[in-house]
């Protein structure tokens, strides 16, 4: 039997074991296979691993997503860790080129995804609150948020899961310096049943403005001459 004469059913359930690129290409080949590969049914979960591949044509994005993870790992992700004034002119240019990704990306989930139940975000640096906010408030029934070295993620994240997370069970927001410890200890008020995760994050070391570092070396200066 050739696989174009199996039943819509058999052929979704093959092209879910297949990752995006071969999805792509298989649906290629003929014009009942590209059907296949533009059903929403078929794009539930979706996996990145870079911003480069949000930029891609080989998957689809609409309301049957469920699922989203975009978990960037690589060494470079430490450059976009870095404060944005400490940063040098190599640095900045690479994070010019994919700043704006993962963020416009989101965008599109929240105007197309309404129906999404979790999401996973690894050391995507650029992703900011306002980005969660509206995400947070286009897809209701978000039930699951994972946020993972997300250096500018704050507390105002948790007061817009306080506000508009509604149906969110779990919330982890681990290694994201910018989270403080009263952010998370009014989470645990607002929302005790939520299962609450940071590790690390309250304990290390915030981001401050140039200015504020100004103003607290003034104030070290002062209490030594005291």
């Amino acid at each position: 039997m050739h696989i174009t004469q199996l039943n819509r059913e058999c052929l979704l359930h093959l092209f879910s074991f297949l990752d995006k690129n071969s999805r792509k290409s298989l649906a290629k080949t003929c014009h009942k296979l590209l059907e296949v590969f533009q059903d929403p049914l078929l794009w539930s979960l979706l996996n990145f691993h870079s911003p480069a591949e949000l930029k891609k044509d080989n998957f689809l994005l609409g309301p049957a997503l469920k699922y989203l993870s975009i978990c960037w790992y690589s060494e470079r992700v430490k450059v976009c860790n870095i404060e944005d004034w400490m940063k040098n002119n190599f640095q900045k240019d690479f994070c010019n080129r994919h700043e704006n990704t993962v963020s416009d990306f989101l965008l599109e989930v929240c105007n197309r995804c309404p129906n999404l139940l979790s999401l996973t975000l690894s050391g995507c640096g650029h992703v900011t609150d306002d980005c969660i906010l509206l995400l947070l408030k286009n897809c209701p029934n978000l039930k699951t948020l994972k946020l993972e070295n997300c250096v500018r993620i704050t507390d105002q994240t948790l007061e817009a899961v306080t506000l508009y997370g509604g149906s969110l069970q779990t919330l982890h927001v681990d290694f994201c310096r910018n989270i403080t410890q009263t952010g998370l200890e009014r989470v645990r008020e607002k929302r005790p049943s939520l299962m609450l995760r940071a590790e690390r994050s309250a304990n290390m070391i915030p981001d401050n403005k140039p200015e504020k570092k100004l103003m607290f070396e003034k104030a070290s200066r002062k209490l030594v001459q005291l």
